[in-house]
């Protein structure tokens, strides 16, 4: 899995908030539904049973072990334009994408 430059200034932008919880860790994922089958799971989570921590380039994050057959290379980016806001995924691993960029089929 890779983060582009502009995902990690992101992510540590929002970690560094006076109100952020210190003991959140980003995690990353996938879950059933969307409208091509499966979501991805961008967001702060408690670390919990079975969880992995991984590391790129300086920035932790947890994901379920399993997930990672669906994540493998998949690139995350941010993009803060006038058209577009918001983390974006390209993973080489989905058959099938929605418009929305959110869900995916294998």
């Amino acid at each position: 899995m890779l983060f582009t430059p502009g995902a990690i200034a992101e992510i540590r932008r929002l970690m560094a908030d006076p109100g952020f919880d210190q003991s959140l860790m980003l995690r990353v994922g996938v879950k059933g539904g969307g409208c091509s089958g499966f979501s991805y799971l961008l967001g702060f989570d408690q670390k919990i049973e079975g969880d992995m921590v991984y590391e790129y380039e300086g920035l932790n994050f947890l994901m379920n072990p399993s997930h990672g057959l669906y994540l493998t290379g998949m690139q995350i980016d941010w993009t803060d334009g006038l058209n577009a806001r918001g983390f974006s995924f390209e993973n080489p691993n989905a058959s099938k994408s929605c418009g929305c960029g959110s869900s995916f089929s294998v």
